[in-house]
């Protein structure tokens, strides 16, 4: 399966929880429909200096590809991106097999690499590029249709990746390891402070994200207004703020955050405002709470929150802002809390659907079956340090809901049996 249209991706999100097939060598299964479109033209490039890589690329037409060779391209002024391929004839920028290509400047002054700041640009693929230094490792302006896979964007002067100075329409952020930014010290900031600027449409997945401990440090941040979106597995660890921070769609379709594993976060493993669907995360070692959410540039509502693993030595989960609001659902979950609460309410509960959730720690009680501690896991630590959220023989879990039941896991395993968590038994 393809994430092909408004449509298509709203299907994925909502009623096909399983994955797809992966599509081999032509791409992943969370990439664009134009993965597989072989180019027309492929140019080799010669080593050289940054400014001869710059013409390079400003010359590319639709259907090209560009092969860069192993090397460290320094570009010393302002560089952006601005050329556009087609549906049919998509433009692919990508390290030669094996080697590493290296794209820095010599001074903080500016981002490394812009893509479209000019002018639009859609139907590109970035692929397989080391990215360092400058201010913004990779920044993305008015771009559609653009797919940056397998890049490693680390020690940046500010966050190492972003897409927040204009509208953002269909993304495929793909298997990319970010790590050290600085300034903020976010891993991707999204969308524009609240709703200036709106991501739509787009897969942020299987990025190996962490060392986020700037100023802020998010892993991946998801601003207000942004919608339809889709954020599923990454490995997100070691940030200083939420490892995923989503906030909410301003009433459009909502975002779905699943299959992540977050852990070591100084602040919550995962905080959410609303208008979302998070399912079949692994929650691990918070200074926080595992799992937050409050109003925040907007108000709580239009939640659910199922089949979660959230293992914390403080808040398992904590409402903030809960208390009687629209279509808040916590459900099917195992919540465990070493020194504080499994559910924890700050302002009241009233009107929540809680419903198949186990739990160890204090707080409300409805909806909820005792479960024994770590003892239920294969192996897992309060400190996150052991991360294996995979039910033990004996493990309480057999109290789903079946209103709220997935039908396939963390690993896209199908649910044969209705039991809580991120993983089936």
């Amino acid at each position: 399966m393809k994430v092909s249209s408004l449509l298509h991706l709203f299907l994925l999100i909502i009623c096909v929880p399983a994955l797809a097939a992966p599509l081999g060598d032509a791409g992943i299964q969370y990439a664009p429909e134009w993965a597989g479109i072989p180019p027309q033209r492929v140019i080799q490039h010669t080593a050289g200096d940054g400014e001869a890589l710059v013409k390079a690329v400003a010359a590319l037409l639709p259907g090209d590809q560009l092969v860069l060779p192993a090397g460290t391209y320094s570009v010393g002024r302002m560089w952006d991106v601005g050329i556009s391929g087609t549906a049919e004839a998509p433009v692919w920028i990508v390290a030669e097999k094996g080697a590493r290509v290296v794209l820095t400047r010599p001074d903080g002054k500016q981002n490394v690499l812009n893509i479209g700041q000019g002018a639009p640009v859609h139907h590109l693929c970035v692929r397989g590029v080391e990215i360092t230094g400058g201010s913004h490792g990779l920044r993305l302006h008015q771009c559609s249709e653009v797919w940056v896979d397998q890049c490693h964007i680390h020690h940046t002067g500010s966050v190492c990746l972003s897409a927040n100075s204009a509208d953002t329409r269909r993304l495929f952020l793909t298997r990319n390891h970010l790590h050290h930014g600085g300034g903020h010290g976010e891993g991707m900031y999204l969308g524009g402070n609240n709703g200036t600027h709106v991501m739509s449409e787009s897969v942020i997945a299987l990025n190996h994200v962490h060392d986020c401990k700037g100023d802020q440090g998010d892993g991946i941040e998801v601003k207000q207004g942004s919608w339809g979106n889709l954020v599923a597995e990454n490995d997100i660890h070691d940030t200083q703020y939420p490892c995923i921070t989503v906030y909410g769609t301003a009433g459009r379709p909502v975002n779905v955050i699943e299959r992540n594993l977050c852990r070591r976060s100084g602040d919550h493993c995962i905080q959410v405002q609303g208008e979302a669907i998070v399912r079949n995360n692994v929650l691990i070692g918070a200074v926080g709470s595992g799992l937050a959410s409050t109003d925040h540039q907007g108000k709580t509502l239009n939640l659910q929150v199922v089949h979660n693993t959230i293992i914390n030595t403080g808040h398992a989960f904590s409402g903030g802002s809960w208390n009687a609001r629209a279509g808040m659902v916590l459900a099917n979950n195992i919540l465990y809390s070493r020194d504080k609460n499994a559910v924890h309410f700050a302002n009241g509960g009233e009107g929540v659907s809680i419903s198949g959730n186990i739990v160890v720690g204090a707080g409300p009680r409805p909806g909820t079956t005792p479960g024994r501690g770590l003892e239920d896991f294969a192996g897992l630590s309060w400190d996150a340090e052991s991360h294996d959220a995979t039910p033990a023989p004996l493990a309480p879990f057999d109290k789903a809901d079946a209103a709220w039941l997935t039908r396939a896991d963390f690993h896209g395993k199908p649910r044969t049996t209705p039991t809580s968590g991120a993983l089936a038994r």
